[in-house]
């Protein structure tokens, strides 16, 4: 009867403390943040068809097929499991190879602009349709991360739910740094004017 009435008192104990919203909240997380994983991966296959569609067009664009080939590259080379969600350094480093590969789509765009039969190709307008689809799903999907992480962090911040946190070790979370990967995903100039000529420097003065 004691023990019974233990469990019940400390049922109630953690209800009132917040334990049973750092279950449904860290569940909440784990559901956003493999949907978001589930959209960067849709926008990674996407690109190798991508790539070869362009280069056959644009085979001289090198440089800039190159910068998405690799970018791509660096971003299978970081492992994203669940535990990436509890390290704010590898969460970081995650986001920033997510935020160049941005970049370096959004230079293969803009290159493309400059190849009309390109942008006439169907398979090119089909792909570029995906791509565009699956970067608004990756901004609802991270958003919706983004509010999960926010109720989160606040349940660990408050009190008295931030006593449970320090009790059973609830920390909080990383969350998407939004100012920042737009400024790493700002697409660049590119200019593909003529170069002018050099002009002669003029010939010293003798003595």
């Amino acid at each position: 009867m004691r023990n019974l009435f233990g469990a019940l008192c400390l049922t109630l104990l953690l209800t009132g403390c917040g334990y049973n919203t750092f279950q449904t909240t860290d569940e909440q997380i784990k559901a956003s943040w493999a949907e978001v994983l589930n959209q960067y991966q849709r926008r990674a296959d996407l690109i190798p068809n991508l790539v070869n569609t362009v280069k056959g067009f644009a085979a001289q664009e090198q440089t800039v097929l190159l910068g998405v080939t690799e970018a791509r590259a660096k971003v299978g080379s970081i492992q994203a499991t669940p535990e990436l969600i509890n390290d704010a350094q590898a969460f970081a480093k995650f986001q920033a190879a997510q935020g160049q590969l941005s970049s370096a789509l959004s230079r293969l765009l803009v290159v493309s602009e400059n190849y009309p039969q390109l942008k006439s190709d169907a398979n090119f307008r089909d792909l570029q349709a995906q791509l565009e689809g699956t970067e608004n799903r990756i901004t609802v999907a991270r958003n919706r991360y983004i509010k999960a992480v926010q109720e989160y962090n606040i349940t660990v911040r408050s009190f008295p739910s931030n006593l449970t946190a320090m009790l059973f070790s609830y920390t909080v979370k990383p969350s998407f740094t939004v100012e920042n990967e737009k400024e790493i995903s700002h697409p660049p100039t590119v200019d593909f004017a003529a170069p002018k000529p050099a002009t002669p420097n003029p010939a010293a003065p003798t003595k």
